[in-house]
C-alpha cells in the first residue's frame, strides 16, 4: 500500500493497516488521525505533493522511526491528498509497540517530523470563498 492516497483514510483503508501492523508481541496500538479543523475561517484543505519525493520521505520516516524507538515493532503512515473537507482525515498513523509509553511518544515524534520533512503544499479555503497557500516544507538541498 502506498504512503498517499486520495481515498478516504477511514473504513477499509484503517483495516488494512490494522492488518498489516497486526503483532502478537505488540502490547500498544496507537492509532493517530489528523483532521481538517475549523478555526473560524477554514472550510477545506487542498492537500497536494511531489508524490515520489513524498512517498520516499514517508519510507524514510517510517524507517527511522522503526530504529529510533527500539520497542516500536510496526508502524504505517499514510497521508490524503486532494480536497479535504472540515473533519475529514488528512493522515493516518499505525504504530504498534511492546509497550504504551514508547508507544505514544513514537507516534508523536512521527507526527512531528512529518510536519517538517515531507513534501506536503496545503491550500486553505475559506468561508469567504478566498484561499491561500500555506508555507510548505522546504524541499531538501
Amino acid at each position: 500500500m502506498s504512503q498517499l492516497t486520495e481515498d478516504p483514510l477511514e473504513g477499509e483503508l484503517l483495516q488494512t493497516l490494522l492488518t498489516e501492523t497486526a503483532d502478537p508481541e505488540a502490547g500498544a496500538l496507537v492509532i493517530f488521525g489528523g483532521t481538517v479543523r475549523f478555526d473560524g475561517r477554514v472550510q477545506a484543505i487542498d492537500y497536494s505533493v511531489y508524490a515520489p519525493l513524498a512517498i520516499k520521505t514517508l519510507r524514510e520516516l517510517e524507517t527511522e522511526t522503526l530504529a529510533r524507538f527500539a520497542d516500536v515493532r510496526k508502524l504505517r503512515i499514510v497521508h490524503r491528498t486532494g480536497l479535504l473537507a472540515v473533519g475529514e482525515l488528512s493522515v493516518l498513523i499505525v504504530l504498534r509497540a511492546g509497550h504504551r509509553k514508547q508507544a505514544f511518544e513514537a507516534a508523536q515524534w512521527a507526527m512531528d517530523t512529518l510536519k517538517a520533512r515531507v513534501p506536503v503544499w496545503k491550500q486553505e479555503h475559506y468561508t469567504d470563498g478566498s484561499k491561500e497557500f500555506l508555507p510548505g516544507t522546504p524541499l531538501p538541498t
